[in-house]
């Protein structure tokens, strides 16, 4: 099978990570799918952010959950990228309406490590729902009962487990708490035991976040599932280059 391009947080090489703009980008970069993270805010509204605060991506400082969404609108979030002058942090829904029209693929991100969020699983579900994108989408955490809570939540609900180094009988672990696939840092995959374990049980590898052609080339020489990246574009020309 071929291995698909997910643009880590969006096209974010290009463009501000986890912002409309790196989404919309991704898609015309011709990314099979993106990968974003989702907080609470203080109103319980689905911000797509990645760290706690907004010091590293925004003209502000605070954490997500302490401001409601409307505040959160207020900061500009071009820290990395100053060309775009408009980008703000979007709401998760605002996210899945662009990219609803398309047929990328989106991995979804607990953010529930430091803060738990309570809740935050039933809001994503509902939301996914409400706009019939279900079959599209695959949430992942750090924080496994939540994609746990997630399964239990909906049976039917794709997870991937993700984690960094370290780790031991990995697949067995994905097998045994219910995940349809694991969802490694790139370092786990200097060796190819886990490659090999991996296809044998049917267990997807989605791996993030490879920026390097080199392992690029490798991991869609290997067919693994996915290969989450900041270059959409760099990725995608390798990819169909081997296909």
């Amino acid at each position: 099978m071929k291995t698909k391009v997910w643009a880590h947080r969006g096209a974010s090489a290009y463009a501000p990570e986890n912002t409309l703009e790196a989404f919309e980008l991704a898609v015309r970069q011709q990314a099979d799918g993106v990968e974003l993270d989702v907080q609470l805010t203080k109103d319980g509204k689905l911000a797509v952010i990645h760290d706690e605060t907004i010091d590293r991506t925004c003209n502000g400082v605070g954490n997500v959950k302490d401001y409601t969404m409307a505040e959160l609108k207020q900061f500009s979030c071009n820290k990395t990228h100053p060309e775009y002058t408009a980008a703000v942090i979007p709401e998760l829904k605002e996210v899945l309406k662009l990219l609803k029209p398309t047929d990328l693929t989106v991995n979804i991100e607990l953010k529930t490590g430091v803060y738990r969020y309570k809740g935050i699983e039933e809001k994503v579900l509902k939301l996914v729902k409400k706009l019939e994108m279900e079959e599209r989408v695959i949430y992942s955490s750090f924080h496994h009962p939540s994609i746990i809570k997630i399964k239990r939540l909906n049976p039917n609900a794709k997870t991937g487990v993700l984690y960094s180094d370290g780790w031991i009988h990995v697949v067995a672990y994905a097998k045994l708490i219910g995940a349809d696939a694991l969802h490694p840092s790139v370092n786990n995959l200097r060796s190819e035991k886990l490659i090999k374990e991996s296809k044998k049980k049917k267990i997807p590898l989605h791996v993030w976040t490879v920026n390097e052609e080199a392992l690029m080339k490798y991991l869609a020489e290997q067919g693994i599932g996915a290969i989450i990246t900041n270059y959409p574009d760099i990725a995608r020309r390798i990819v169909d280059k081997k296909g």
